[in-house]
C-alpha cells in the first residue's frame, strides 16, 4: 500500500503539489493527457527545473490565453471565475476515472465550504474567482490524477506553516493566512512563522484537509520516491519548496491516529439507527456500531460510536447532528494499529477471486471478501460457506 507524506516545511500550494508529483515521477504527457478530459481550453501547462537554496526542485505553470471575445464561455471564465456548482458538474461530465472525479470533488467541496461560511451563501451560490480560475482547476484535478497515478492510498503530513501579511486577491486586500486558509485547517497543528508569504494557500489547505490523516511520527518509513515542488517566491532563510515522499510503512502493522465520535441516545425512533450507521460508513468513517446502554434513571439508550479520520470530522458531526436527537457528542483521540493489508486475485475452483491480503510474520494470509463471496454463491447457486471455505485453504 503507498504512502505519501507531505513535508510542507515551507507551506502547500497547488502548483508546488504538482511540481513534486512530476519531481517524484509522474510524466507531464500523462498530465496533459488526461486534463484533456476536461472541457476547459485556452491554457497549456509546462515544467521549468529551478534551484532553491541549492535543490533541484520543478515548477509546474499553467499558462492561460488571454482571450478577448466576450462570447466565448471560458474567456467569461477568466474574468470572472467559476461557480462551485459549474466546476462540479464540468467534473461529473469529463471522463476522468471515476476515484480521479471523487478526490478533485472532495477537494473543491472542502475549499467551497469554506467560502460558503466565510460569505454566508449557500455551498452552490459560491463564486469565487481563485478556485473558478483555470489554473486551480489543473492544479486540483492534477493532484488528484498524481495520486491515482502513484497509486497513494493513505496520506499523512507534517506541521503546517502559515505565513503573515496582507495577499492582494479579487475580493480585495486581504489578511494572511487567508481566512479560506484558516476555516479549512481547523483542528490542524499550525505554526505561524514571521514570514511576509502566503506559505499555505486556500488549495493547499484544501488538499491537506481532503488528504491528510495528521501527523505520522515514530514509525519505519520506507521511502520509495522522493519528489520537490518549486514555489514562487523566494524566502530568506529556507528553501521554498514542498517535498514529497512516497513510499510504504516497513513494521508489520500499520499505526495512525484516529477520533473516536460518541454520543448516547435514549429518545428516538430505533428504525433509524440502521439509517443513520450506513449515512456514516458512506460518509467515510471506518467503523459506526451501536451498543445498548443504561442511562441516567434506568432509561434504556444506545451509544452510537463512529472511528473516523480527523481530515471526516466536520462531515460526521452534520450527520450525526441532523440525522439523531443528540444534543452533545464527545471526541476521543486514540491510535489504532491494524495489520498490513492489500488486495489480490486468487486462483480457485471457481475462478479468479478477490480477496483482502493481509501479512503476518508467518506469511500472507488471504481472508475471503463477503460481496465477492455473494456473488459467487449467487451465480453458482451454492451456499457462501462453500466459497468461503474454498479461499480459506489457501492459507493450509
Amino acid at each position: 500500500m503507498n504512502i505519501a507524506i507531505f513535508d510542507t516545511y515551507s507551506g502547500l500550494s497547488g502548483d508546488m503539489m504538482i511540481g513534486a508529483l512530476i519531481s517524484a515521477g509522474m510524466p507531464l504527457e500523462y498530465l496533459q493527457k488526461e486534463l484533456k478530459k476536461l472541457d476547459i481550453r485556452h491554457y497549456s501547462i509546462s515544467q521549468t527545473l529551478i534551484q532553491k537554496k541549492s535543490i533541484t526542485a520543478v515548477k509546474f505553470n499553467v499558462h492561460i490565453e488571454h482571450v478577448h471575445n466576450n462570447s466565448d464561455n471560458d474567456s467569461e471564465h477568466h474574468s470572472h471565475g467559476r461557480s462551485y456548482k459549474k466546476i462540479i458538474s464540468l467534473i461529473d461530465a469529463s471522463e476522468l476515472s471515476q476515484g480521479v472525479k471523487d478526490r478533485a470533488k472532495k477537494i473543491f467541496k472542502i475549499i467551497g465550504e469554506a467560502e460558503a461560511k466565510i460569505h454566508n451563501v449557500m455551498l452552490d451560490d459560491v463564486h469565487f474567482h481563485e478556485i473558478g480560475a483555470i489554473d486551480s482547476i489543473v492544479d486540483i484535478v492534477g493532484c488528484a490524477l498524481g495520486f491515482e497515478y502513484f497509486n497513494i492510498r493513505k496520506v499523512y503530513t507534517t506541521t503546517i506553516p502559515l505565513g503573515r501579511g496582507f495577499v492582494e486577491t479579487q475580493h480585495g486586500r486581504m489578511p494572511i493566512p487567508a481566512p479560506a486558509t484558516m476555516e479549512i485547517l481547523r483542528d490542524y497543528p499550525v505554526v505561524f512563522l514571521d514570514i511576509p508569504f502566503e506559505l499555505t494557500t486556500p488549495t493547499g489547505a484544501g488538499i491537506i484537509k481532503a488528504e491528510s490523516s495528521g501527523e505520522l511520527l515514530n514509525k519505519k518509513f520506507i521511502v520509495n520516491k522522493i519528489g520537490y515542488g518549486a514555489g514562487a517566491q523566494e524566502i530568506r532563510d529556507f528553501p521554498n519548496i514542498f517535498r514529497l515522499m512516497i513510499g510504504e510503512i516497513a513494521e508489520s502493522y500499520f499505526y495512525d491516529e484516529t477520533l473516536i465520535i460518541e454520543t448516547n441516545i435514549d429518545d428516538m425512533n430505533p428504525e433509524f439507527y440502521p439509517y443513520v450507521v450506513e449515512k456514516l460508513l458512506d460518509a467515510g468513517a471506518h467503523d459506526a456500531y451501536l451498543v445498548p446502554i443504561i442511562m441516567k434513571k434506568g432509561r434504556p439508550g444506545i451509544l452510537l460510536s463512529t472511528l473516523v479520520d480527523s481530515n471526516l470530522i466536520d462531515d460526521i458531526l452534520e450527520i450525526i447532528y441532523r440525522e439523531t436527537t443528540t444534543l452533545g457528542i464527545r471526541i476521543l483521540r486514540v491510535e489504532r494499529r491494524k495489520l498490513l493489508r492489500d488486495f489480490a486475485e486468487v486462483e480457485t475452483k471457481f475462478g479468479k477471486v478477490k480477496v483482502k491480503v493481509v501479512n503476518i510474520e508467518m506469511g500472507k494470509r488471504f481472508i475471503p471478501e463477503f460481496e465477492e463471496c455473494k456473488k459467487i454463491a449467487t451465480e453458482r447457486n451454492i451456499p457462501i460457506s462453500e466459497v468461503y471455505n474454498e479461499i480459506l485453504k489457501l492459507n493450509r
